[in-house]
């Protein structure tokens, strides 16, 4: 850089052979092996797929999913990875009340009691009946109700799932937005943590954030679940007839 004129006009006035000091290299930093960042890349890109968020289609048998035995073989068979996707929020259409939707999830709600795992209600519309729940093999000892306003029920939701302290919670909804659901599911996804939600049938075809959508409806001769929508699953809409 020129610091004025005199100086631009300094240089012409110099002969041509005058010599002009070079300056010396850079010092160069040791050279970095091409493997170690080609080993960071590797290493961030699989801290991203095990995302209970990401899924990847994989051979057929094989999953990388988490998830929780539904303890019903039937519907495992339906579900990738075996189960009830954990880390993810899964919606629960009734077409009406009594139908075996609680009944349905019995079985996880055991499991996770007898391995020490809280369970939390959120503002369930009947009171729970712990002889039945006992029954079931639910440990009474680790299930927490919480009797949430309407206007609190999906922050006392969002906060369950969020905390990670929990194995599952389940919430009754009988308004809810895309936004709501948002929260949750990502809530869910934060903290590894099973979340079902009960929604009204009519709900059904709304857009939902939910990882798992499943429809329950009155048959001839029972109840009857039709997936509706699955992470990870291909093809359309499945039915099955459960004992629930």
């Amino acid at each position: 850089m020129f610091t004025s004129t005199a100086d631009l006009f300094a240089l012409d006035s110099l002969p041509a052979s005058t010599a002009w000091p070079v300056a010396a290299p850079a010092t160069t930093p040791a050279s970095v092996p091409a493997s170690v960042p080609a080993a960071r890349d590797t290493a961030a890109l699989d801290t991203v797929l095990r995302h209970p968020g990401i899924w990847r289609r994989r051979a057929p048998g094989t999953s990388a999913l988490a998830t929780q035995p539904s303890g019903h073989a039937a519907l495992d068979a339906l579900l990738p990875g075996g189960g009830w996707p954990r880390g993810a929020l899964c919606e629960l259409l009734v077409e009406h009340d009594g139908l075996g939707e609680c009944s349905l999830l019995l079985p996880t709600l055991a499991a996770l009691t007898q391995a020490r795992r809280r369970v939390v209600l959120v503002a369930p519309p009947y009171v729970p009946y712990a002889p039945a729940l006992a029954a079931a093999g639910v440990d009474l000892r680790h299930v927490v109700q919480i009797d949430a306003a309407h206007t609190d029920t999906h922050w006392t939701a969002e906060q369950c799932l969020r905390s990670g302290c929990c194995g599952a919670v389940l919430d009754w909804l009988p308004r809810s937005d895309y936004r709501e659901l948002r929260r949750l599911q990502l809530a869910a996804e934060s903290s590894g943590t099973l979340g079902f939600v009960f929604r009204p049938l009519a709900a059904a075809d709304q857009a939902s954030p939910c990882a798992l959508r499943l429809r329950i409806t009155t048959a001839m001769n029972g109840t009857q679940f039709e997936l509706l929508k699955c992470r990870g699953r291909l093809g359309g809409a499945t039915s099955l007839r459960l004992r629930a």
